[in-house]
Order: C-alpha cells, then structure tokens, then sequence
C-alpha cells in the first residue's frame, strides 16, 4: 500500500495543474459536495505510477466510474477506444457542451466513449453545472 501513496506536495500539484476542476466533468472542487481525488490515469493495478504525468485531478463520481479502466466502447461504433487521457488529450479535441453548456458531448470515438463509461452527465453533476452557471463560474475558463 506504501507504493500508492501520494503525497501532499503532488496532491497539491496534481489540483493546481487543473485548475481545481475534475479533468474528466470538468465541476469545480470547490463547489463538490465530496472531496477530489488523484486518480491514476494508467491504473496502478496495470502498471501506472505515482508519478504527476499519471495522476489526474478528479471528482469520486469520475473516479469511482472509471475504476481501473483505459478502454470502454464507443456508443456509436461500438468499438472498444480509449478512454480520455488527461495528459495526453486536449479536452476541447474529444468533448462540446451542449448550448447551455450542461451537458457534455462527445465529438470522436475517445469522447463519447468518455462520456458513457464514466457517466459524464450523471444527474447530480448536471445538476451541479446548472448550480454553477447561476453562480457565474460555469463554464469553466481555464480549459
């Protein structure tokens, strides 16, 4: 277990590096009703290390979602792609928001495999981006 702690300074880095904002919903951490986590985009169990360019700043619901997971099937083609990487993909490259900017879409095979596999537009995080937006800080700038 001592292998996959993180410690303070990286969790620190890993939140600064996203803008506090889960890399995958893309919700604020400090609007969350639970804590964030460092997630390990090549799962620990596979390999993946604790080192920052493995670790992505994520909500529980993403994170739990994801699990141990680096592929899911694209809805559309029902090919296994995938999943988003962090490190290695541009946000706006693989996902849109919807025009009221609730909801995210994905626009490749990488996207919307995304955005089925880890439940993207789960009620409750909809529910947070609308809470967001009213509050002015919806959508995010810095992606």
């Amino acid at each position: 277990m001592a292998k996959r702690y993180i410690t303070k300074a990286v969790r620190q880095l890993i939140a600064e590096r996203a803008y506090y904002l889960c890399e995958y919903c893309m919700c604020r951490s400090d609007c969350a009703c639970e804590s964030f986590e460092c997630e390990h985009i090549m799962p620990f169990v596979l390999g993946g290390s604790n080192e920052p360019g493995n670790l992505a700043f994520t909500c529980r619901g993403c994170n739990s979602h994801k699990s141990d997971r680096i592929t899911a099937l694209d809805p559309l083609t029902e090919q296994s792609v995938l999943l988003f990487h962090p490190r290695n993909h541009h946000w706006y490259d693989h996902f849109a928001w919807d025009e009221e900017y609730l909801f995210i879409i994905g626009t490749t095979p990488i996207g919307r495999a995304s955005v089925d596999a880890l439940h993207l537009n789960r009620k409750g995080v909809v529910n947070l981006r609308r809470l967001m937006k009213l509050g002015g800080i919806h959508p995010p700038k810095n992606i």
